[in-house]
């Protein structure tokens, strides 16, 4: 069985909304998004395992101080990303999922671990969640509302 790993992980406040999250960029991509920004984990089998005891060992490390967990990417693992998923939420935390997918051709199980999901590939030309003419979205799955808004700035 192919394990879940990560290139890298880091608090973040810009990718969700109104949460402090504890990001882990998971490698193993197999959509390969020209442009792509993060073309690092694109390499199958590198990085660090995300095993259910080294996540226990982070969100106890980061208790108090984070309300979220976003996994950018992993869907293409799926069983282990659910149990991870699983084990965010029973830590009391929300979860967010980063995918180039599109919602419908997600597994359910996994939509129905998430908080919140951001969808859609990267086209440069039509630019990231803080671009008004994105084919990206970023949705709470609590309200199903579309809050691509808070992404961008009204300089």
């Amino acid at each position: 069985m192919k394990q879940l790993r990560f290139y890298t992980q880091q608090v973040v406040w810009q990718e969700v909304p109104n949460e402090t999250s504890l990001a882990f960029l998971i490698t193993g991509c197999p959509l390969g998004c020209k442009g792509c920004h993060s073309a690092e984990s694109w390499k199958v089998g590198s990085g660090q395992i995300l095993s259910e005891i080294y996540l226990a060992e982070q969100l106890k490390k980061y208790r108090h101080l984070i309300s979220c967990v976003l996994f950018m990417g992993g869907e293409w693992h799926l069983e282990q990303l659910l149990a991870r998923l699983k084990q965010v939420r029973e830590a009391g935390l929300k979860t967010c999922l980063y995918t180039g997918l599109e919602m419908h051709e997600l597994d359910l199980r996994i939509i129905s671990e998430l908080t919140y999901l951001k969808t859609g590939r990267w086209i440069a030309e039509l630019g990231g969640l803080n671009s008004p003419n994105t084919n990206q979205r970023f949705i709470d799955l609590r309200t199903q509302e579309n809050l691509n808004h808070l992404f961008i700035r009204a300089d």
